[in-house]
């Protein structure tokens, strides 16, 4: 008896297509070793703290990866860390969607009535040059990115300032 292989299917073909159904089970294998085995036991993120004698450094002691809801700004007295409706703190990793700046606040200081947006973008984020602008008010907290400032005595919601593009950026 002969066996007859059509033109179109030839003995190369057939040993192509089982080298690659191997290597195919091989990967599909890996892929669900990978799934089979996921990783609890992340260690915690230990933060090194570096001083650089700028009063809008803080250390957070809350844990990373979770945001603000809602977002709150507030004065020297307010506490910082993650807001919530429950445990309102004043947002002290806000980022700024316009200009994509990082927020900086100075406690015990107010901006002056002078400045203008021109200021901030030319002066940002440097304290020796923003502080000719700051104004020593007890209680107060003042913030800023490269296009935007506010002065908060009280704490406020964000969202009560709508002029204001500026987003929790994740504890």
């Amino acid at each position: 008896m002969t066996l007859i292989i059509p033109r179109w299917l030839s003995l190369r073909k057939v040993e192509r297509s089982a080298e690659t159904f191997e290597k195919e089970d091989d990967l599909d294998s890996l892929i669900n070793e990978i799934f089979e085995e996921p990783n609890l036991d992340k260690k915690p993120v230990k933060l090194k703290s570096k001083s650089s004698g700028n009063p809008s450094v803080r250390a957070s002691t809350q844990s990373l990866g979770k945001s603000c809801s809602p977002v709150y700004l507030g004065g020297s007295t307010a506490p910082c860390g993650i807001g919530t409706n429950t445990s309102q703190r004043a947002c002290d990793r806000l980022r700024c969607v316009a200009c994509d700046f990082r927020v900086v606040s100075y406690d015990d200081y107010m901006w002056d009535h002078s400045c203008d947006y021109l200021f901030f973008r030319n002066n940002m984020p440097e304290f020796q040059k923003l502080r000719t602008k700051l104004v020593k008010k007890p209680g107060a907290r003042a913030y800023a990115c490269q296009c935007s400032w506010r002065t908060a005595e009280a704490l406020t919601a964000l969202q009560a300032d709508p002029q204001l593009r500026w987003v929790c950026g994740r504890h």
